[in-house]
């Protein structure tokens, strides 16, 4: 089936044609018909199948052919997101979507002024793409009404429904007309969050995909065992093998993604970070950076795990295992997007190894080994330029020492 069979309005269809979208993958095919028909649908999918378009592009159909029927003025669809990364990226699918018709775009989230973004709502909305706390702030001075919305979709689903985020959405369902359609996409679910989505909806979920495997058959993912300390130098030796390719590292805290860029920077290695203590136009130069490539090594927390789509991601390298079992699939859904390949590599230390048995519980399978032998390991680690670094800055502390100890003999 082709995209132009469908019962989409023809400007959605030119749209498309334009995007280069011709053929729908298994999530757009199986989410689109009960969509365009009103129906709540629960969506499961893996990382990198075009989940976005597969609520957009029936959306976009449904709003546009309303509006053209009756011009009511207000927000009638109201997407809610996590991040604010992921907020600006569906608000730009939406847009290259929309763009033959009259329906108005625009997203709200902190970490910038609010007076533009209440400027432009002024003008009248009719998606609005949110995270939670921005939204409720203006909800609450009484810039967003939201008793006309038509549609609720919640992306990255089980981020947006657990135990940092379901206030706010349980406060959200006040503001909400209790007759909508509500649509909910992730990548990974547990039963806990599915009892909740369907405690959320008024109509039964009509659609669940539910892949078998949480991971993309194009993503060639394994695990190697490494000492924590010795990290940085596998790292390297990934990076210098592989210098023209885009690669995402992931780390636990924000901190330690700022060590480990400085022990990138000791060895002559350009690279960047993003998380949450980083000022929002920063984190979005350093993201466009990486995405045309100016930036080639991106060290990253998990904020930006959740559905950020940065194209051409060659490899993702998980510096820390990620606590969150579920993050894994998330990291490595950075790489291989679409139909691309990709590689994901994973460090594990000894005191990793419950994390790594909670991951591949989760993923009920285990993770492909890649054994090091203790000649490449030594190898790796006596010829890296950080083991260099080390070895010349404890020579100067050595003579700093000794000149140190001499000039106070020569005092006595």
């Amino acid at each position: 089936m082709k995209f132009e069979d469908y019962h989409i309005a023809p400007e959605i269809k030119r749209n498309l044609e334009g995007l280069g979208f011709t053929k729908p993958t298994d999530i757009q095919y199986r989410s689109i018909p009960p969509i365009l028909k009103g129906e709540d649908v629960l969506a499961i999918a893996q990382t990198g199948t075009g989940k976005t378009a597969a609520f957009a592009i029936p959306v976009v159909s449904i709003l546009h052919e309303r509006k053209m029927a009756r011009r009511i003025e207000g927000i009638k669809c109201l997407v809610m997101v996590p991040t604010r990364e992921l907020a600006i990226q569906i608000t730009s699918v939406f847009e290259k979507i929309a763009r033959y018709t009259s329906l108005k775009v625009f997203s709200v989230f902190g970490g910038v002024e609010q007076g533009p973004q209440i400027a432009r709502l002024e003008n009248g909305i009719d998606i609005l793409i949110a995270t939670p706390g921005r939204m409720f702030d203006l909800v609450s001075q009484g810039y967003i009404r939201l008793q006309r919305v038509e549609i609720l979709i919640l992306d990255e689903a089980d981020h947006m429904l657990d135990l940092g985020f379901i206030k706010d959405i349980q406060d959200l369902m006040k503001f909400l007309p209790r007759k909508r359609q509500t649509l909910f996409f992730s990548a990974t679910i547990n039963e806990k969050i599915k009892k909740l989505a369907y405690s959320l909806v008024h109509n039964a979920i009509r659609i669940q995909i539910s892949p078998k495997d949480p991971v993309a058959r194009n993503i060639d993912h394994s695990v190697a065992f490494v000492g924590m300390d010795d990290k940085r130098f596998f790292l390297e030796r990934l990076i210098r093998e592989h210098p023209d390719s885009k690669i995402l590292v992931f780390v636990r805290t924000k901190v330690r993604a700022e060590r480990v860029m400085k022990a990138l920077e000791r060895v002559t290695i350009s690279s960047q970070t993003i998380h949450g203590d980083k000022e929002q136009k920063d984190r979005l130069q350093v993201l466009n950076q990486f995405r045309n490539g100016e930036v080639k090594v991106l060290i990253a927390t998990d904020v930006s795990a959740r559905g950020i789509d940065i194209a051409n991601v060659d490899y993702v390298v998980n510096y820390d295992l990620p606590e969150q079992p579920e993050n894994y699939v998330h990291r490595v859904g950075r790489t291989g997007r679409g139909t691309q390949k990709g590689q994901a590599f994973s460090f594990c230390s000894p005191d990793e190894k419950p994390i790594l048995a909670e991951i591949e519980q989760y993923l009920t399978k285990p993770i492909k080994v890649v054994y090091i032998d203790n000649n490449t390991y030594k190898e790796t680690v006596d010829t890296s330029d950080a083991a260099q670094f080390d070895l010349k800055a404890l020579m100067k502390e050595a003579e700093e020492f000794e000149m140190n100890r001499s000039r106070k003999k020569r005092k006595k």
